[in-house]
């Protein structure tokens, strides 16, 4: 047990790692031979250290030997000569909690080498009522997934039952929660609300959630005030949680909304992580340092903050995310219903002009207007021939206003409609991914070349996060050593959400391994042209069993829901 921990304090170098460190899992008794037996590769071990030439055995679902293990038989030989082998990655943000349902493949994230998913951005898959089983069901009705959970600990049960590729684990989203109490309207919740509020989280984090999240740039989280935050991230820190957000702004109101982060920490006493970290919109390009300083201040007084981000300059959420944040208050019915009323159109096309908006992300505005928000994904099918072009564009074709444009297309799609939007630069996304604070998460769910995603566009994120970072900024460009950007694909990820079994090669840990081919992983899909696999990416064990091998995806489907410390069966 010394010598994981120890590892694990030393190499990170951080608060993080140190108070989410795993405890050693037994290590299982060594036999004469193993199920799976990689030889002769570059091991890359998860801890920052130099890597090293060797062999892993792996017996059932965990690592039983690393070493010199010539002579020993096995199963299953994979020769890695050439290869680096790796813990399998950690996604900080991997938006697949449904698509898992829909499809279980989860092709675009193994074939990068995702072995793990972190999900439940402010508004996690549960716990749902009546209300929200009843927003969420036409999507569900769309890709043929039964609505038959309303706990997490039904999800998770669920996602037993579907066998998805990758393991999976969630926060427990303090909008949901405060949808689920309140719904979506602006007002201060009660001491009752609130009561109600923490035993959904109470409930939640005893069902394995991970911690607790916030979305606070979109409705309902918008809403909620940093008490009510501190109140309920005081549950998830008596089950061993953590705090992550989206915070509540990413431009112009940047270093408040990062002081808001800081004093959840402070005043909950836990651990705190923002999700996908920038400086949006044009204003704010170059002041990444200034925001790296920001968390280096708050460690220097003893606050355990850190953050995670995506190695691209383009942002992605919905077209909804344009309007005002007055348009969107009280729900999608609601929302609808003011985008039909021709007397407010001009207040909402004012308001979407607007450079000095305080009360929100002007996200249409500091894109750059209509040029700068492409239509990536829809649900309806007879909007797709909108995606990949940009609101400029569809406004021309369509001859209205780029304004009216995406509030037509918000309500034809029911507010379904996904954008990618051009809000950052690459000097600060190449300063944030030196930290070595820093950890990778793509922020988008699982899709494939084929099947029932595979119609729509998605953002590029989606499929080459992490062979982007070890072909352009390892490989080419040497921003970033391979040892470190695997600790931070690895142990980096597990010690802050407290994964115990997964993020290191050692003995004893679960057997969730990535080998790639330094020389030729890349990524390959791009804003225009998405969907396509990295390239690389040679095996993928998950749980001891391969689903990717020699390059190709396999039938196994050996994924596990992933449950926090708090879990009580």
């Amino acid at each position: 047990m010394t010598r994981i921990l120890t590892t694990l304090a030393i190499v990170c170098a951080l608060p993080a790692c140190a108070s989410n460190t795993p405890t050693q899992p037994a290590a299982p008794s060594a036999g004469t031979g193993f199920d799976v037996l990689i030889t002769n590769g570059r091991i890359v071990d998860g801890t920052g250290a130099p890597w090293f030439r060797g062999d892993v055995g792996i017996t059932g679902d965990q690592i039983a030997e690393i070493g010199q293990l010539s002579g020993r038989t096995a199963a299953q030989t994979i020769d890695a000569s050439n290869l680096v082998v790796a813990p399998g990655f950690i996604d900080m943000l991997g938006q697949s909690e449904f698509n898992v349902l829909a499809d279980p493949r989860a092709a675009s994230k193994i074939t990068q080498g995702v072995t793990t998913e972190i999900t439940g951005e402010g508004a996690s898959i549960a716990p749902l009522n009546d209300a929200l089983v009843k927003s969420a069901q036409p999507t569900y009705d769309r890709f043929r997934v039964a609505l038959d959970f309303r706990t997490l600990s039904e999800y998770f049960a669920r996602l037993e039952q579907n066998r998805p590729a990758i393991n999976v684990g969630t926060f427990v989203g303090a909008g949901g929660v405060r949808a689920y109490v309140m719904g979506s309207g602006q007002k201060v919740a009660s001491p009752g609300e609130l009561d109600e509020m923490k035993k959904l989280v109470d409930q939640a984090m005893q069902q394995g959630a991970l911690g607790l999240s916030t979305s606070l740039q979109y409705v309902p989280g918008r809403f909620a005030s940093t008490d009510e935050i501190v109140e309920l991230a005081r549950v998830a820190k008596q089950y061993g949680g953590i705090y992550i957000s989206h915070q509540r702004s990413e431009s112009g109101q940047i270093m408040t909304s990062l002081d808001e982060v800081f004093a959840v920490a402070e005043r909950a006493n836990i651990p705190a992580e923002v999700w996908h970290l920038k400086t949006a919109y044009k204003a704010n390009w170059g002041r990444m340092a200034e925001v790296l300083k920001r968390f280096d201040d708050a460690r220097a007084r003893g606050l355990d903050v850190t953050a995670n981000m995506y190695p691209y300059d383009r942002a992605s959420n919905g077209l909804d995310a344009c309007l005002p944040l007055w348009v969107r208050e009280g729900g999608l019915d609601t929302m609808l219903g003011r985008l039909n009323d021709p007397a407010l159109r001009d207040r909402i096309k004012r308001d979407m002009d607007d450079a000095n908006a305080k009360d929100w992300e002007n996200q249409w505005y500091g894109s750059g207007g209509g040029a700068g928000v492409m239509i990536s994904t829809v649900l309806d099918p007879a909007l797709r021939k909108w995606e990949g072009k940009n609101l400029v564009e569809i406004g021309k074709e369509m001859g209205k206003d780029p304004r009216d444009a995406a509030m037509d297309l918000v309500i034809a799609d029911r507010g379904e409609t996904s954008v990618i939007i051009s809000i950052m630069r690459e000097d600060d996304v190449r300063l944030a991914l030196s930290n070595p604070m820093i950890s990778i998460g793509t922020d988008s769910g699982a899709r494939a070349e084929d099947g029932p995603f595979s119609e729509s566009k998605s953002h590029p994120r989606a499929w080459g996060s992490f062979t982007r970072i070890l072909g352009k900024y390892v490989r080419d460009e040497k921003l970033i050593t391979l040892e470190d950007a695997i600790r931070r694909f690895t142990s980096r990820p597990a010690g802050r959400v407290g994964i115990a079994d997964r993020g290191l090669l050692r003995p004893g840990m679960k057997a969730d391994v990535t080998i790639f081919n330094p020389a030729t992983v890349r990524d390959v899909a791009t804003f225009v042209d998405p969907t396509h696999y990295s390239q690389g990416i040679e095996h993928v064990l998950v749980n001891g069993k391969a689903v990717v091998s020699g390059g190709k995806i396999t039938a196994e489907r050996p994924g596990r829901p992933i449950r926090g410390r708090g879990y009580t069966k």
